[in-house]
């Protein structure tokens, strides 16, 4: 999107920079990287990363502070996982946005979804930095946001991840988090904030604490958790932790799991249709229309997605509607995470077939289809930019980095883009002078 940029970079690439990149990721990771990276970041305008960080901050705001909203979302959590102590914010957010162009012939971005879960904070910045060196990037490209350099982006991020406790007493946790494709982040995190990765089943609960066993076998407690079991991952396995999570614990959750649930694809039909509190006037609604499965089968969902100009084939009433298909619709279950779940095309019979009781749990969301804006030797090439935000315990939210997706395929993740180049996981720089760069 900033040509002379783009075509300096394609021009000047090599396959011996890429093999250079992933091997200072690794290096510096001291893992291997168990995803696609692609052989390009991408150039953007400052303006437009700050519009999708101003736009996902005004969303959470928005939804924190509607109390029919979040009492509604509480309901959805699942009881097993109603965790205690909940805090008055999330730390971490992310938001997920593409590019689409408009009638009118305007590039904008549209929300793709919301989570307050962590991402990776750590990774990131490595993957930015493995850019940089690899293919000698300008120096006046911007990475970072909020007004962060990398020191104050790290020192945010230990404040939010530590909440003041000595390092020794804070552990990440996740399922099996050696086997984990995120795994890189972990062990740069670890390295740079001291704290330990444990395995979130080896815990071990005693009296009203919870505790780890550091290298040396040392059972040590833990004061503060900083947690990246998905809790989807943790139904699906049918995993059973060694402590009840719904115990009010004698520690601190960085990221308390609670917010997974109250922000996150739950929250899309809440901001996207009537219930939503408006946006100003004149203002374009950046959240395709979308509605919960029950509301569209046996409420007024159709009715609202009609009324918002989503297409939708009509139903005969003659049995046949069974075999309607819904192109211009997409079927997400709300609680997953990575893509998994989600239905392209899916038809009438497919909805119906969803038990009614498991239908609230799904929302059927309009398909956005992303302009492709990236020049590659492959051809266009879609991005799809998640802003990620920290809220320390004691500070406020802050966009602080951001993370890039390219693909060709239906879907935007690295696993819906194998066996392509110039896709996969990437960053964004920005001409820290805008004046130098016109953007297209």
């Amino acid at each position: 999107m900033i040509p002379e940029l783009r075509g300096r970079f394609n021009q000047g690439f090599s396959p011996e920079g890429y093999a250079s990149l992933l091997r200072l990721l690794e290096q510096r990771c001291g893992a291997r990287v168990g995803f696609r990276i692609a052989e390009t970041p991408i150039f953007v305008p400052l303006t437009l990363l700050e519009e999708m960080a101003v736009t996902g901050a005004e969303l959470t705001h928005s939804q924190m502070s509607n109390p029919v909203y979040l009492a509604a979302a509480r309901r959805a959590i699942p009881a097993d996982f109603r965790v205690a102590a909940e805090t008055s914010h999330p730390n971490f957010l992310t938001a997920d946005f593409g590019l689409i162009l408009t009638a009118a012939g305007e590039l904008v971005p549209r929300l793709v979804e919301i989570q307050a879960f962590p991402s990776v904070y750590g990774y990131q910045d490595e993957l930015c930095s493995a850019y940089r060196d690899a293919f000698g990037l300008p120096q006046g490209l911007g990475s970072f946001l909020g007004g962060l350099t990398e020191a104050s982006y790290w020192d945010m991020l230990a404040r939010t991840v530590l909440g003041g406790h000595d390092p020794e007493n804070v552990v990440l946790t996740e399922v099996d988090p050696l086997s984990q494709k995120t795994r890189p982040d972990f062990e740069v995190t670890a390295r740079r904030l001291g704290i330990a990765v444990v395995d979130i089943r080896s815990l071990e609960a005693i009296h009203n604490k919870l505790h780890y066993r550091n290298g040396a076998g040392k059972l040590v407690p833990i004061h503060r958790i900083y947690n990246r079991a998905i809790a989807d991952e943790l139904i699906a396995r049918q995993i059973r932790l060694p402590f009840d999570l719904t115990q009010a614990w004698d520690v601190e959750w960085a990221g308390h799991p609670n917010w997974y649930f109250l922000i996150s694809k739950f929250s899309i039909p809440w901001l996207s249709n009537a219930r939503a509190i408006l946006r100003p006037p004149g203002s374009r609604s950046v959240v395709p229309p979308a509605v919960f499965l029950n509301d569209f089968l046996e409420g007024d969902g159709r009715g609202e997605l009609e009324k918002a100009g989503v297409p939708l084939p009509q139903d005969s009433g003659s049995g046949a509607g069974r075999d309607n298909i819904y192109s211009e619709l997409l079927l997400k279950p709300l609680f997953s995470f990575a893509g998994k779940g989600i239905e392209f095309d899916p038809t009438q019979a497919q909805l119906e077939a969803i038990p009614a009781g498991q239908r609230a749990d799904f929302l059927l969301q309009q398909r956005m289809r992303f302009e492709p804006t990236i020049e590659t030797p492959h051809g266009l090439t879609q991005a799809e930019i998640r802003i990620l935000y920290l809220w320390p315990d004691e500070g406020s939210l802050t966009p602080a980095l951001s993370l890039v997706r390219l693909g060709r395929g239906k879907m935007m993740g690295v696993d819906h883009n194998k066996n392509q180049e110039w896709v996969g996981a990437s960053a964004a720089f920005y001409p820290k002078e805008q004046t130098q760069y016109p953007s297209s």
